[in-house]
């Protein structure tokens, strides 16, 4: 019997890779990743039932050559309600909104104050940046700049369910023997 993380590699003979990769990518684009984190292990889990991946985790502190690892970052939920309770960014529409490795907040404040942690690219006034903060503790949250224009000046409740700590690297690793 074949081993069954093998099958991946048997449809580039057999099958439609171009299906089966689409529909991986399809699968593992929406969950939320960065450098470390339960992201990055759901994604590696996915990858490993297709193919033999060996997995590692490196903990937080250890240095590897000029770098150390960063503290493990995890995110639940985030969003930006407007006064009547709207929410104007929602991390569940689009991971992109919010700031990869933002701390834990969650509190009211006016616009001006929200304008010092909203990013936008002005010149691409539709798209979403995608921003981290890997050594900094900040937050922030990532929108389209027509939309951050059309913000009225009121105040908001901001919300980052997000873990900063101590944990690990994890990463894969797969052998083509060839």
């Amino acid at each position: 019997m074949m081993n069954p993380r093998l099958r991946f590699a048997e449809e580039l003979v057999t099958g439609d890779i171009g299906k089966e990769i689409f529909a991986l990518a399809t699968k593992i684009f929406p969950i939320c990743r960065s450098i470390t984190g339960n992201g990055v292990r759901q994604t590696l889990s996915q990858i490993g039932t297709h193919v033999a991946l060996d997995t590692y985790e490196v903990p937080t502190g250890t240095k590897v050559f000029d770098w150390t690892i960063p503290r493990e970052w995890n995110i639940r939920d985030a969003y930006i309600k407007d006064s009547r309770g709207e929410k104007v960014v929602d991390f569940t529409r689009s991971n992109l909104h919010v700031v990869s490795y933002s701390v834990p907040v969650h509190k009211h404040v006016p616009l001006a104050e929200l304008s010092q942690h909203v990013h936008t690219l002005p010149g691409q006034p539709d798209l979403i940046p995608y921003r981290t903060s890997y050594y900094v503790e900040n937050w922030g949250f990532c929108m389209p700049h027509r939309q951050f224009q059309q913000l009225r000046e009121e105040t908001y409740l901001v919300l980052i369910d997000s873990s900063l700590e101590d944990g690990y690297l994890t990463y894969g690793e797969y052998l083509h023997k060839g």
